[in-house]
């Protein structure tokens, strides 16, 4: 559409900002309203896939991020003692590198750049508390007192969104899966030069990522109790004891472990959102909308894939009631099917019980999914 909008982004995660930097450089007028007091990030690694590498260049960031993590292009699975099984190349979406690792803070200081320089406003330390949408626009007061119209209110606000409560109430509250990650920062070795999967069959897997040329991280999934919480004293040790199994290069990351505070924990739930993403000017997006496992590493993909195409769909569609059907039209089938496979390769790597429906999907396998993921979307 010809006419620049007023956007207000509720939530200046990595979705949101990168959804501000997209309409920014477009001309619309943007605000992220994040409820953070400053710009943070868990301080773990992310892995960036071709497929979120081709948004990052996009939005005019690619270089930063390359320069910021440790580009790679091959998975290597491993015994226990870190011996090799495979090695697996990674497929490209076009000229995009096959993966980045990168620091969660890292990225969120280039998103952040980025978005400011485009001309994004970003409201540290504000969220929403009144919203009512007249049908051609959003009425938003924000906790910091301010009030204004826009034309449309975008939810980047993550898996307990409290935009999506407001429009469904508890509906579609988070359902935890039964399982957590624990993920910890150490030194990279010299050998972990891409992903490195080390695989004990069921019992346990442990993932060494590469995020800087000084640092990568070990990443373990695990069933937990929904209750379940790491002694603040002993998580190293609680993670060391589930990894027990685990010699080499595994083995040796943990050594650098040497006390509970740098151990990230987190649930692994989901959300699927079955109603229309949007209603009215007011729209979710990301884990807001579709949450997923971690283990086919689309997670943050499937909210930058969500920000571009919101983006491009404003631009080509003469309302923007017509972009949101459109953008809903081409977002919900990637992610569902994005959520569906992941959560599968969760339930067979755990050696849980799989659905008719799961075991097909389960003959893709994780390549396949990177080589679909790498297709245009």
């Amino acid at each position: 559409m010809a006419t620049p909008l007023r956007v207000l982004i509720h939530g200046g995660g990595i979705g949101g900002l990168t959804l501000a930097t997209a309409l920014a450089r477009r001309g619309h007028t943007v605000e992220v309203a994040e409820l953070r007091d400053q710009l943070e990030a868990l301080g773990v690694g992310i892995i960036q896939p071709s497929n979120a590498l081709h948004v990052m260049r996009e939005i005019g960031v690619l270089e930063e991020c390359l320069e910021a993590g440790f580009e790679w292009e091959v998975l290597t699975i491993a015994d226990p003692a870190g011996n090799t099984l495979a090695e697996i190349p990674q497929p490209r979406m076009g000229d995009a590198p096959s993966n980045n690792g990168i620091p969660r803070p890292a990225l969120a200081r280039v998103l952040n750049a980025a978005a400011t320089s485009a001309g994004a406003k970003i409201r540290f330390g504000t969220t929403i508390t009144e919203l009512t949408d007249e049908g051609d626009g959003v009425d938003v007061t924000l906790s910091d007192g301010s009030a204004g119209r826009w034309d449309l209110v975008v939810g980047f606000d993550g898996i307990g969104s409290p935009l999506r409560t407001r429009l469904y109430g508890d509906r579609y509250a988070p359902q935890y899966t039964g399982f957590a990650n624990w993920r910890v920062t150490v030194p990279r070795q010299e050998q972990v030069r891409g992903v490195v999967m080390g695989t004990a069959g069921q019992a346990a897997k442990a993932l060494l990522t590469p995020i800087t040329d000084e640092l990568m991280y070990l990443g373990s999934v695990f069933a937990e109790a929904e209750d379940f919480r790491p002694d603040p004293d002993k998580a190293h040790e609680q993670l060391k004891e589930r990894l027990a199994m685990f010699s080499g290069p595994v083995a040796e990351a943990l050594a650098e472990v040497t006390g509970p505070e740098a151990v990230v924990y987190s649930r692994i739930s989901q959300v699927t959102v079955e109603e229309p993403w949007h209603v009215g000017r007011v729209v979710l997006a990301g884990d807001a909308a579709h949450a997923c496992t971690p283990h086919i590493a689309q997670g943050a993909a499937m909210a930058v894939e969500d920000a571009l195409v919101l983006a491009e769909s404003l631009d080509a569609e003469a309302d923007v009631d017509a972009a949101l059907d459109v953008w809903e039209a081409r977002r919900r089938p990637r992610a569902m099917w994005v959520q569906a496979i992941s959560r599968a390769v969760l339930k067979q790597e755990t050696g849980g019980p799989t659905t008719p429906e799961e075991d097909e999907l389960l003959k893709i396998g994780i390549p396949g999914a990177a080589h679909v993921l790498v297709q245009p979307y």
